[in-house]
């Protein structure tokens, strides 16, 4: 029996889910009146809205469930049980079938996750052939910038950090590997937006704005939904975009996008220091370079410049 039948047969029938609305939602709302735990985990809704009909999948969406809470902060088994809806012995059988196949590791004081998913999350990589052929292009801007560079690609409403080559000024972001944001809310993001309608813009700025209102930042750093537009226009004319404080205070980047051989967006890079090294002159004079190295990456996806563009030297 495999590990993955063996987290099944671990897990009865009968600890069914409890109703969907009784369980935490990312949205918050419950279908009773206690109100929502302010310890609980929130997780996609696919991971936990399914029916007793569902049953040949429930157990295999309750170990992922568990793996996405311990990825957002649950760390024991009453925080996972909260997180899921589970009895503590259902959790707990959950949760030692995680261990046991290394998705989880069992340290003092909890659980965090484990060394199969650095092992399958390495092997995506390799698998994604965009970061071997934009390692060399990163590596070079790095070198001639000395600031942090980064490559994202998008995933529904926001970008997905897939490589970051950390600045050589001994300033820390707060990105890395596998982090999200909000598309509108980052250079890298609005990269990836260039392509789209105006009312699409509006409404990953809406979003943007919505995921980060609880978040703090300095007001001049959120542009009203015209200012935005006006920008993006300029963005989508010049073929790059500029982040002027709107993800992270004090940070400003210079982004521009990678195309494969259909012309389509599908990554993009860009170049980010705090505003001592980045004042807006630099920023203007950054934009040649990284649209440069976005092009050479483009090529050698397959895409090929319309014959009546106007080239960027190299």
């Amino acid at each position: 029996m495999n590990k993955l039948q063996n987290i099944e047969a671990e897990v009865r029938d009968d600890d069914a889910l409890p109703p969907v609305e009784t369980v935490a939602k990312p949205n918050g709302k419950h279908g009773h009146d206690g109100g929502r735990d302010p310890n609980a985990i929130a997780l996609p809704s696919a991971l936990v809205d399914i029916t007793p009909q569902q049953a040949g999948t429930q157990t295999l969406l309750r170990g992922l469930a568990v793996l996405e809470a311990a990825a957002n902060g649950a760390h024991d088994l009453r925080a996972f049980g909260a997180a899921l809806g589970t009895t503590r012995s259902t959790t707990h059988r959950l949760v030692s079938s995680l261990v046991q196949a290394r998705y989880l590791r069992q340290v003092q004081g909890g659980y965090l996750l484990g060394p199969k998913l650095i092992e399958l999350g390495t092997i995506a990589l390799e698998q994604m052939p965009l970061t071997a052929v934009v390692r060399p292009h990163l590596q070079a801007l790095a070198d001639h910038t000395q600031d942090t560079i980064h490559l994202g690609v998008r995933d529904g409403d926001d970008v997905l950090y897939i490589d970051k080559i950390p600045g050589t000024r001994g300033l820390e972001m707060r990105s890395r590997v596998g982090h999200r944001m909000p598309l509108a809310s980052t250079g890298i993001g609005k990269a990836m937006m260039l392509d789209l309608e105006p009312q699409s813009w509006k409404r990953l700025l809406e979003a943007s704005l919505k995921a980060l209102e609880k978040k703090s930042f300095k007001p001049e750093s959120r542009a009203d939904i015209d200012t935005f537009l006006q920008r993006m226009t300029r963005y989508s004319q010049g073929g790059f975009t500029f982040d002027l404080e709107e993800n992270e205070a004090s940070i400003r980047c210079v982004a521009a996008p990678v195309r494969d051989a259909s012309g389509a967006i599908v990554a993009a890079l860009s170049v980010a220091s705090p505003i001592p090294y980045m004042p807006h002159e630099r920023m203007e004079e950054l934009i040649p370079v990284i649209q440069r190295e976005a092009r050479a990456i483009s090529e050698e996806l397959g895409w090929r410049a319309p014959q009546a563009a106007r080239r960027i030297k190299r």
